[in-house]
């Protein structure tokens, strides 16, 4: 990954180049979000609701992604079973605070931001990714488990749940709000 701002490198991420910064993945990733929470705060006559659904851990054991790491758990864990540490909880934290600094200029602009936390509950579904599932039994491929997307029914089908009753939430309180200055 190369780094621009303004049109310039700034630095890379496993680039290799001559005088060139090396910067870390989470350096993009907190650009990223300080972006588009940037680009949402500045929009003129947007009156619409924001929300953020956290990061998804990935579930890879024995090894990461390109060197063995699998998922091949069925079941979810247990609370006691499973802890959110190392880049899962450094991504998690960067979309935090990046958030709660936007959050705080929205609400400044009168605009509204939410934050839709699903991270500890996935935390806790290994069972939803594909694994060495991700084609079909007869095709002639050669793929690397997949810990990170979420294919299979059950823990994504809860963000929609969150999401549909965040909304419903959010229709409630503005319903109130328009009662009380009329």
């Amino acid at each position: 990954m190369v780094f621009y701002e303004k049109g310039k490198i700034v630095g890379c991420h496993y680039c290799l180049l001559e005088n060139v910064t090396d910067l870390t993945m989470y350096y993009g990733y907190r650009k990223a979000f300080r972006t588009a929470f940037r680009a949402l705060n500045s929009l003129e006559n947007f009156k619409g609701v924001t929300f953020l659904r956290t990061f998804a851990p990935s579930h890879f054991e024995n090894g990461i992604w390109n060197q063995g790491g699998n998922c091949l758990r069925t079941k979810p864990f247990k609370s006691n079973e499973a802890r959110l540490e190392g880049t899962n909880m450094e991504l998690y934290m960067i979309q935090l605070e990046e958030y709660k600094i936007s959050q705080k200029k929205a609400k400044r602009n009168g605009l509204k931001f939410r934050l839709l936390d699903t991270t500890q509950a996935m935390l806790l579904r290994p069972d939803g990714h594909p694994s060495r599932y991700g084609h079909l039994p007869q095709e002639n491929v050669t793929l690397y488990n997949d810990c990170v997307h979420w294919c299979l029914p059950g823990p994504i089908d809860t963000w929609s749940d969150f999401l549909l009753e965040m909304l419903k939430m959010e229709r409630a309180k503005s319903k109130r709000e328009r009662r009380q200055i009329d």
